[in-house]
């Protein structure tokens, strides 16, 4: 189909003295179509295809909204039902050119970069390798909208807790907050509601009072509204991440510091080429100046002392100065515990890394309890280690006692007591008492002594059994010393005395 400025082309350049094959060189058109039009003037008309096939939009749309959007449905029953004989690939062309199903993506609304106005937060999932390790680990990022300075700490967990303390630690390190922070609609802050109707929870509104802001829950899937903090995701996921390698969670958390607030600051930004740590020291002039002192995000936990002088909190067991028993109250922080009795400080301690789990922590050189809570998981790693190390077969059974399908419930329990029985058992029956446990799904230490009993029954059962007389009272020996008296303690009792008083002499 040749265009209308195309063809008023070809006439004004055939008018100005060009040749046909010049004009059809040109416009790159073939020299039949510039003789066509040449030769039509004015008077050129389309022809439309006679084979079109042509649907009813409304009688379309009904059907679209019938079969929930499946277009391979529509198709059927236009068939079947109005009589339709043209192709599946016309129907889903027309669907398209008539905009059925397809969502009007509106233009956002532009928000203007106003110093001191606001900063955006947002969190988000990586899958990293630590330590060799690949774990799923959570971003947290905070984004100052106009000077563009961030920062990010990444988490294991992430709760109301641990967001609280991650905003006390980059506003405490930037000194500055502004009037307002956007989020999405997430549960930690947003008690229901979602955008302008969001009521936030009380705790989340007292602690942003604290600090000099208050918050602001972007629209439902409007996530444009803080594009400035999806972009820095954008960023930590092709710039910092890559051609790392972290061994721990303190080093992935060391190297993120470092990036953010010491190399990423000092970049001039692509489009701007503005460099956000001298962006900031400008927007210090709008930004809310933080109070001295605010005291840091903590959380409250009720524990008991027990026999022992120690108490549980996360996994582990803290020592308690003076006796035992009695209730406590531990202060959770960020990073360490403050144990307090009846508003007394009794000891603090540094948590330890989340993956240290059932150890005792006490302060050194002190003196504790000789004596362990009786709630202290005993490892067995070295009985794993030896049990797998006898063969194929019982790395199958180990695997089917933590990972199977079985009832044992107290897996270490059950892998030290298996151990035990194969240092009473020779290797070659506890090998083929395995392979039974294995194929029968044993999984009882004492089922398995009895089919190692059974199997050593059978193997014997073909040596003769040795006759043993029973009638010892008959014989005269018995007979003649039954009525012998025995010699009383006493006399054994003295000639042990002289004997060790013999050997202190000498």
């Amino acid at each position: 189909m040749i265009r209308e400025n195309k063809r008023e082309a070809v006439l004004t350049l055939y008018h100005e003295g060009k040749k046909k094959k010049e004009i059809a060189r040109i416009l790159n058109i073939t020299p039949k179509t510039i003789r066509k039009i040449i030769s039509g003037g004015k008077e050129i008309s389309l022809k439309s295809r006679s084979d079109k096939k042509i649907i009813d939009i409304d009688l379309l749309k009904k059907i679209y909204d019938r079969c929930d959007g499946y277009a391979e449905r529509v198709y059927e029953v236009l068939t079947a039902e109005h009589g339709f004989d043209g192709g599946y690939s016309t129907v889903t062309k027309i669907i398209r050119d008539a905009g059925i199903g397809q969502k009007v993506l509106n233009r956002c609304h532009q928000v203007p970069d106003i110093p001191g106005e606001e900063m955006q937060h947002d969190t988000t999932v990586y899958s990293i390798k630590i330590n060799g390790e690949k774990v799923a680990v959570i971003c947290s990022g905070i984004y100052l909208r106009y000077s563009k300075m961030r920062y990010i700490k990444f988490y294991f967990a992430f709760n109301r807790f641990k967001m609280k303390c991650f905003f006390h630690e980059a506003l405490k390190f930037w000194e500055y907050t502004a009037k307002q922070c956007v989020i999405d609609n997430t549960n930690l802050a947003v008690l229901h509601g979602t955008g302008k109707e969001a009521l936030f929870h009380p705790e989340m509104i007292a602690f942003a009072r604290a600090y000099g802001f208050l918050w602001l829950a972007h629209e439902k899937g409007h996530a444009n509204r803080k594009a400035g903090k999806e972009r820095n995701f954008w960023t930590v996921e092709t710039n910092f991440l890559p051609g790392r390698v972290f061994e721990r969670m303190e080093d992935l958390n060391r190297q993120a510091f470092e990036w953010a607030t010491n190399k990423y600051a000092l970049r001039p930004q692509a489009k701007t080429h503005l460099v956000p740590i001298e962006l900031f020291e400008t927007e210090k002039l709008d930004l809310i100046k933080l109070p001295v002192f605010i005291e840091p995000p903590y959380q409250s936990h009720k524990r008991d002392i027990d026999q022992y002088g120690y108490v549980a909190f996360s996994g582990n067991y803290y020592w308690i100065p003076g006796k035992s028993g009695g209730k406590v109250e531990i202060i959770e922080y960020s990073g360490n515990i403050k144990i307090y009795q009846e508003h007394k400080p009794l000891i603090q301690y540094q948590l330890p890394d989340w993956k240290i789990k059932n150890k005792k922590f006490a302060p050194d050189g002190v003196d504790t309890n000789p004596y362990e809570p009786r709630n202290i998981k005993k490892p067995c790693h070295e009985e794993e280690k030896i049990l797998r190390d006898k063969g194929k077969v019982f790395c199958d059974y180990l695997d089917l006692i933590k990972f199977g399908a079985g009832n044992v419930k107290q897996k270490s329990k059950f892998i030290r007591e298996l151990y035990n029985l194969s240092r009473k058992t020779a290797d070659t029956l506890f090998t083929v008492v395995i392979e039974r446990a294995l194929r029968y799904q044993v999984t009882n230490v004492d089922a398995l002594s009895r089919i190692s009993y059974q199997l050593i029954k059978k193997e014997l059962s073909g040596v003769p059994d040795i006759p043993v007389s029973n009638d010892y009272e008959t014989r005269e020996e018995y007979q003649k010393g039954r009525f012998s008296q025995e010699e009383e303690q006493k006399f054994y009792q003295e000639t042990v005395e002289q004997k060790d008083k013999e050997e202190r002499e000498s």
